[in-house]
């Protein structure tokens, strides 16, 4: 989905805009995805792709949520980070290269990752049904 920055400004909020689009971070402890229990699918703000289940989602107590993976869609694409004086791999949406955040190797086993993630990038949608 390659959209303009202004075409990308008159379909998000200034904060989605912001996170996604400029690779921001929201402020830890804040986002409205960060205690969310309940089983379903995160989907990317920006393009609607599926990247997370909830029952890889962990409570990490770094402030963001965070999950041990990716969903089996493959959706999350990789790409290293110098930004900020540090090194990091940011994660980002194969479809729409919408900034999701971060991944970790301090993850839970088995796959010891922690991907963190700014809860404006996602979409949320319930279900009783397992999709994977």
């Amino acid at each position: 989905m390659k959209l303009t920055d202004a075409q990308w400004q008159q379909k998000l909020s200034s904060e989605e805009f912001r996170v996604c689009r400029e690779k921001g971070t929201e402020r830890p402890f804040t986002g409205e995805l960060l205690d969310l229990k309940a089983d379903g699918d995160f989907f990317c703000t920006c393009c609607g792709e599926r990247l997370f289940h909830s029952r890889d989602k962990f409570d990490s107590g770094c402030g963001w949520p965070s999950f041990s993976s990716q969903s089996a869609d493959g959706n999350v694409s990789y790409q290293a980070d110098d930004s900020l004086g540090m090194q990091r791999i940011e994660i980002i949406c194969k479809h729409c290269d919408a900034h999701l955040g971060h991944v970790f190797d301090d993850g839970p086993q088995p796959t010891g990752k922690r991907y963190c993630v700014n809860s404006v990038s996602l979409k949320f949608t319930e279900s009783s049904i397992d999709k994977d």
